[in-house]
């Protein structure tokens, strides 16, 4: 690595057109009634749970922080502090697969207590997808994906040849959706920035 020499950046700036483009691609793909039904669920919460793995599980924390900014009871599940969920809850999970095993497992236990299962994934016939109350589909490309939309055959051709790598397109997306989520939710609550900004940690 350290006899790497910088002569240009045209890579920093094709992946970044290309998940501008992968954006625009799924906001004209979005479903609506499932934005809708998530943020009634998200509303008639009694408390609200998120679950992801690896990267995932850093925008599901992401997300939480939002939410509590916005004065909801939100857990991570796996935090050494998260309480026992129960049936009045709602639990957002995460994956772009949806099947990755530890959070796929988790969200058929969510099912099992009765609580209301919301995933956010970019494969609706996947495990999480088919026992979610409501599966908010991102299509992207995963890290299972190897070959989404002709990656390898443009990867052969020399075409896009470094696109963002493994899962970063539904990574980006989902941020970009969730956060998108909560300006919906500032909208429906009348919160105020003040109040966001007062419920911000002040011991960082």
């Amino acid at each position: 690595m350290t006899d790497c020499q910088v002569t240009d950046c045209e890579d920093v700036i094709l992946s970044m057109r290309l998940i501008v483009d992968q954006l625009n691609d799924v906001i004209n793909r979005l479903e609506n009634e499932a934005i809708k039904g998530m943020l009634q669920k998200t509303l008639d919460a009694e408390r609200i749970f998120l679950m992801g793995a690896g990267r995932s599980g850093l925008v599901a924390k992401a997300f939480a922080m939002r939410l509590m900014h916005l004065g909801f009871t939100v857990y991570v599940v796996g935090e050494t502090t998260t309480p026992a969920v129960q049936e009045k809850d709602v639990v957002i999970a995460i994956s772009g697969s949806g099947e990755t095993r530890s959070i796929a497992n988790l969200g058929k236990i969510v099912k099992d207590i009765g609580s209301t299962l919301i995933t956010v994934t970019s494969k609706k016939e996947s495990t999480l997808g088919r026992i979610s109350d409501i599966a908010m589909v991102l299509p992207s490309k995963t890290k299972d994906d190897l070959d989404a939309g002709g990656y390898l055959e443009r990867n052969m051709r020399g075409d896009y040849k470094n696109l963002p790598p493994l899962g970063t397109a539904f990574e980006i997306t989902s941020l970009v959706f969730l956060d998108s989520v909560i300006a919906q939710l500032i909208t429906l609550t009348g919160a105020s920035e003040a109040e966001l900004k007062s419920r911000h940690t002040n011991i960082e």
